[in-house]
Order: C-alpha cells, then structure tokens, then sequence
C-alpha cells in the first residue's frame, strides 16, 4: 500500500496495480472455465476505501508519464478490483459466475506501514475478524446469490458517491461504471496478452 517510490515488475508495469489488479485478474480469467463448472461461483475482489483516491489513469496506467504518487497508484489499484468484480458480473453471470468487491475496513497491519500507520479514529478500527465479515458475507450470504457487480462496506452494499468525503464511504460512480469496466478489461486483456 502507498510504496513510497515508483517500483516496476520485469514487464515494466507499476509494481501496485500489477500486484493488487493484474495477477488478480489473470488468475480470475484462467479459472473461468472451472468457476462456471461449479454453478453459482462467487468471487470476492478485496478492494479498499482508497479507491477513492484515484480512477484507473487509462492514459497512463504505469505512471510513464504521469509523475509517481504512491496514494494515487494505491487507488488506482483499488478501482481496478472493484471493476473487476463489476467486468466479471456483466460477462460471466451467464455461467453462474458473479463477483462482489468489498472494502474490509481499517485494521491496524503492517500494509499501512508507508503510510505513517493506521489514521482511522479509533472508534471506526476494526478487528481482524470483524474485518472479515463483509468478507465472508460477500462469499456465503444467500442474499447475495446471483448477486454481483456491487461494492459492499460494513455489510452491506455501499452508496454510489461522486466526490470524496471526510470519512472515505462509499463507492466512486468511476469504480462501478460500465464504460470504465470495459476500458479495463480491455487494457487488462492486452497487458498480459
């Protein structure tokens, strides 16, 4: 999270959005097949309220251009999970595939460890296994069977926001647009291809 200078992988992409979206979304593509075998699969795309900080830069992904910040790469990376729940829901629920994004909430972990540490008032941490619920509530819940393309915090399907507020809630109208899950996959497809 927030890796403080500009890292690459061999292939020349941005370290965050390779490791939190890309190895996502090809494993998620190569499982296809068994995934639609198995009748009513879900996934589970963990992405974060960081979201918030960044739509998926199409123009310049990779930061070539564009001068490196690690909150904005960090977002972006987050935007790309939640589009890929919402990619995968519009092609695959077909195949009795759907997928849900989730944002787990602000546990104290080493992942914040660029960031100064956990900022998140006290009374708005959670545990690790309160963490979890939106989680497990995303894979199991009946109510959320044949269910996908949504973004859930604290259980429970999050507001569609157009700008940032204080206390990050919500899910950016960018991270679930259609326009913008196409534009990904696309992008993602030719990535690894």
């Amino acid at each position: 999270m927030a890796v403080p200078t500009l890292e690459r992988t061999p292939d020349g992409w941005e370290r965050q959005l390779a490791t939190n979206y890309l190895g996502h979304f090809e494993l998620t593509v190569k499982l296809r097949p068994a995934l639609a075998a198995a009748s009513g699969a879900r996934i589970v795309s963990v992405s974060s309220s960081g979201h918030l900080f960044s739509p998926v830069l199409f123009d310049d992904p990779h930061f070539r251009f564009t001068p490196y910040d690690p909150i904005v790469a960090y977002g972006q990376s987050k935007t790309a999970t939640t589009l890929l729940a919402v990619g995968v829901t519009d092609r695959w629920a077909g195949d009795g595939i759907t997928a849900n994004a989730v944002m787990p909430g602000a546990i104290a972990t080493n992942l914040q460890r660029h960031t100064g540490g956990l900022r998140t008032p006290v009374e708005r941490r959670k545990t690790p296994e309160q963490g979890a619920s939106t989680t497990l509530l995303a894979a199991t819940s009946p109510l959320l069977e044949g269910v996908g393309g949504r973004y859930l915090e604290d259980n429970n399907e999050a507001v569609v926001v157009t700008r940032r507020s204080d206390d990050l809630v919500g899910v950016a109208s960018y991270a679930v647009d259609a326009a913008n899950t196409e534009r990904l996959w696309d992008l993602s497809v030719d990535l690894l291809s």
